[in-house]
């Protein structure tokens, strides 16, 4: 089996869809995408293109070493993303030509079923509370939302906007009870001062984790956070490669890492992530607020680690796929089919391609029009 072609296409709301042709008629899927740079990173995916062409596609280690260790400048959000989602596709293509998952060529589930999460937000408290209801009545266990603080955080807040925050956490709290898991994504965009201030005020609820309390690349003081608390520090979406996970381990920086399958190097990349973690007693919850290639990559590894903590979705494949994944009782069963374990559904999938790429909200804060992470 020889590489023919490599296919990219924008998808609705926010994906590049990767399909790797071959001679022999089968297809790859992967999800090669950097948010609000999906032009940019099909251009970078069509640049590995000459070096596939004529390739063997279940050289799957082989080829990422050659595509990584090649370029002279190596690595970052943009050049591994695009490499990530073609090793998505090569891995998809290997376990279609000998029939079999992923996981089980990673050396066999781990496990029966793969828990999952999703993202639940409102405006207000009481909102909050009734849509993590809802997610509960979808048939979850467990959730994840933002901070609630009514405007984008100070670098130092007063006490008002913090009471906001925990408010709406201990809202959602008291709606679901104690046996629902809830975790809380500072999403970076909270300075260390008062990221430490919501890290104390919200320990009472007991977050399953506390994501991203600071920016990921500032790993001292994200160790230094994490010594403040009980509550597991968690990080790793903007991270990519082994390398950029190493110091976060190192410093005990986090006990949880989420490294995106579609950013972070891919498949088997991740899984050389999960093993060192687990030499050091951390576990593994993937990010993926992605497209349902992503996440169908995502649950082969998922099922393949002994660390997997719990699984981030963001689409299920409704309208994508044929047969989409289901949440049931808080897991998704394991899949069965070949590769990835997904087919797309074509048809549906026609409504869902667009030329127009997604673009990160710019967002400024209200009271000095200063620039603010998003």
């Amino acid at each position: 089996m020889k590489i023919t072609r490599l296919e990219t296409f924008l998808v609705k709301p926010r994906s590049l869809f990767l399909k790797i042709h071959t001679d022999e008629g089968l297809v790859g899927l992967g999800e090669p995408i950097l948010e609000g740079r999906a032009l940019t990173c099909a251009t970078a995916v069509a640049e590995l293109e000459p070096y596939l062409i004529g390739q063997d596609p279940t050289r799957v280690v082989h080829h990422w070493q050659a595509m990584y260790r090649h370029a002279f400048y190596r690595g970052g959000p943009l050049l591994t993303s695009a490499l990530s989602g073609v090793e998505q596709a090569l891995w998809d293509l290997a376990g279609k030509a000998v029939g079999l998952p992923v996981y089980r060529l990673l050396g066999g589930p781990t496990r029966d079923r793969i828990r999952m999460y999703r993202g639940v937000g409102g405006a207000t408290s009481e909102i909050a509370a009734q849509n993590a209801r809802d997610c509960v009545a979808q048939g979850y266990t467990a959730m994840k939302t933002g901070i609630a603080g009514g405007r984008a955080a100070r670098i130092v807040e007063n006490p008002a906007f913090i009471d906001r925050a925990v408010e709406t956490f201990a809202a959602m709290r008291e709606a679901v009870g104690n046996d629902i898991d809830i975790a809380i994504d500072f999403h970076g965009a909270i300075s260390p001062q008062t990221a430490g201030l919501l890290i104390k005020a919200l320990e009472p609820y007991q977050p399953l984790f506390y994501e991203e309390p600071v920016q990921c690349q500032n790993v001292d003081v994200l160790a230094d956070l994490a010594r403040k608390t009980h509550i597991p520090i968690a990080t790793g979406e903007r991270l990519f490669t082994k390398w950029g996970f190493r110091d976060v381990l190192e410093k005990r920086a986090a006990s949880i890492l989420q490294p995106d399958l579609s950013h972070a190097g891919g498949i088997f990349e991740c899984r050389l992530i999960a093993g060192m973690a687990e030499a050091n007693y951390a576990a593994i919850a993937p990010h993926c607020p992605l497209g349902v290639v992503a996440l169908a990559a995502c649950l082969q590894l998922d099922a393949a680690i002994p660390n997997f903590l719990i699984q981030e979705q963001g689409n299920l494949g409704v309208g994508y796929i044929k047969e989409p994944f289901v949440v049931q009782d808080g897991y998704i069963a394991l899949p069965e089919k070949p590769g990835l374990g997904i087919e797309l559904d074509e048809e549906a999938l026609a409504e869902q391609i667009t030329q127009d790429d997604w673009k990160n909200p710019q967002t400024f804060h209200p009271e000095d029009g200063s620039v603010v992470d998003w």
